[in-house]
């Protein structure tokens, strides 16, 4: 899809190394945006940075963690210093590690909670000043956070990983009461089954299994689709806010 509303605008994206981030990234510069690229994996930034610039658009790579605080620091550096001011915000970064809860997999809750929603926290101070400013000049800006339907639909042995999307969708409708007044939409999109890499840091066999089964079972989504609504999301007439779109492959409940 075409989205001219997007020419000239300013974007970040974190977890752009793969799935939906590499996507929506594509799909942003192939629309006109400058997109800066946010993830860990230099090599596989470097490549999509190169691809978007072959194909005539214009992207950062910017290898960062967004667990570490200096880390976020010195990329919001080297997007500023690179793009000066941005406009839009796309926090994807993510992770999904499912364990019984009587496990007792401390590592995992602390990985999910430190990516999923502290380090989407982190990044939102990083750009939050950006977003205001642009805005008050009379622009459009936006903030999307990419949460998931685990954030209110239940899964047994998802529940910490459900439990860091239901925050950051409730983060979502709570900025919008402090940003949305400031003229900055706040956006949360809900993926079902999407085909990603998230599947892949599965390390329990039967869980592992169970998933593998759903996909054979319902044709799911695939990141260009999330990207797409993503686009769709943000080039709408800049009073308008999409608050929380739940996007669900068509077989799945």
């Amino acid at each position: 899809m075409s989205y001219p509303a997007l020419a000239a605008r300013t974007a970040v994206v974190t977890g752009a190394a793969s799935g939906i981030g590499t996507a929506t990234a594509r799909a942003l510069a192939a629309n006109g945006a400058r997109v800066a690229l946010i993830a860990r994996r230099t090599e596989r930034l470097d490549a999509l940075a190169a691809d978007i610039t072959a194909a005539g658009g214009q992207a950062l790579a910017v290898t960062a963690d967004i667990t570490d605080q200096a880390s976020v620091d010195a990329a919001a550096k080297a997007v500023h210093d690179a793009y000066g001011r941005v406009d839009l915000v796309v926090n994807n970064a993510g992770v999904m590690l499912p364990n019984p809860l009587a496990d007792g997999r401390i590592d995992e809750w602390t990985r999910m909670i430190d990516t999923n929603l502290t380090g989407a926290l982190r990044v939102i101070r990083a750009f939050t000043a950006d977003l205001t400013a642009t805005a008050a000049d009379g622009r459009t800006a936006d903030l999307v956070n990419v949460s998931s339907i685990a954030s209110h639909v239940l899964f047994p042995d998802y529940a910490v990983y459900g439990a860091t999307k239901a925050a950051v969708t409730q983060l979502s409708a709570a900025l919008r009461t402090e940003l949305g007044p400031r003229d900055v939409r706040v956006s949360a999109v809900e993926p079902g089954l999407t085909d990603t890499e998230l599947g892949d840091h599965v390390d329990n066999p039967a869980l592992s299994e169970q998933l593998g089964g759903m996909f054979s079972a319902i044709p799911a989504l695939s990141a260009e689709d999330i990207a797409d609504l993503v686009a769709y999301t943000v080039s709408r007439p800049r009073h308008v806010n999409l608050r929380q779109s739940v996007v669900l492959p068509t077989r799945q409940a």
